[in-house]
């Protein structure tokens, strides 16, 4: 999950200010986390607290006002009702990282992701792309290769995995949505060759730069064992106390454990 919140950080700034390169400063003055991370640090905190996704969404939503959220979240973020607003926006794909590490299977995983989704994104559409960067997180933490992640993901969710990089980047505009925005970022994971070359393709593509680089952070990190310390620590910098705090938590308890042996 802290791959998620690295991407969110450095893609902040270019979100509407697209560099179509990979070579741009990973952090500077102005990099800060967005609702992106604020989203997937209250799934997290569900997950430790025990707490209904609703509950944490909205308690996140009133805590951190001003990180930049979609319309129709804000509408249902600031309203009484519990009541999912059939959404295929990226916002279910974006968040759902913490779902990739809690559960000891695939189908757990999987269902996790939808249960994770559906409170808010319950179009088929937004369950899909939640379930897919999932089940690519935990296939990356168990040891699948690129190749396996890239079948599985394909032939379950029908996303088109086999575009280049170089031949989307030309075209590629901002994009909203699950299926817009999906297969652009695990694309841009399965090119990558480490965890920083593959946030960099990620923003390389434009669009909505730091939600693309959120999800492609979030398979990075499970694939290649972590993020390097330097960025974890630009990564803890941007964020407040109680946000570092969960992150920490989150990650001792369920990231740490489940990291392939380098010896």
């Amino acid at each position: 999950m802290l791959g998620a919140i690295a991407g969110d950080i450095i893609g902040s700034i270019y979100e509407w200010n697209n560099i179509k390169s990979t070579e741009f400063p990973l952090f500077t003055a102005r990099s800060k986390f967005t609702d992106d991370s604020v989203h997937t640090i209250a799934l997290a905190d569900a997950f430790l607290s025990g707490e209904t996704y609703q509950v944490k969404l909205k308690e996140y939503y009133r805590r951190y006002p001003g990180a930049g959220y979609g319309g129709m979240f804000h509408v249902w973020a600031s309203s009484d009702s519990l009541d999912p607003y059939n959404s295929f926006g990226n916002g279910a794909a974006m968040r759902v990282s913490p779902a990739g590490y809690v559960s000891a299977d695939l189908a757990g995983t999987l269902a996790e992701a939808e249960a994770s989704a559906a409170v808010t994104h319950n179009h088929p559409e937004g369950i899909k792309g939640a379930q897919a960067v999932a089940a690519a997180i935990f296939m990356a933490r168990t040891g699948s290769t690129r190749e396996q992640i890239r079948q599985y993901v394909t032939g379950t969710f029908g996303y088109n995995l086999y575009r280049r990089l170089d031949d989307i980047r030309p075209v590629y505009r901002f994009n909203e949505t699950c299926q817009g925005t999906v297969p652009e970022a695990v694309t841009a994971f399965l090119e990558s060759d480490s965890f920083e070359n593959a946030v960099r393709l990620a923003i390389s593509l434009g669009g909505d730069s730091d939600t693309l680089a959120c999800i492609t952070g979030s398979i990075a990190e499970a694939f290649y064992n972590g993020i390097p310390v330097s960025m974890e620590e630009q990564v803890y910098a941007r964020l407040d106390e109680p946000l570092g705090r969960v992150t920490r938590d989150f990650t001792a308890r369920f990231v740490l454990p489940t990291r392939k042996s380098t010896s």
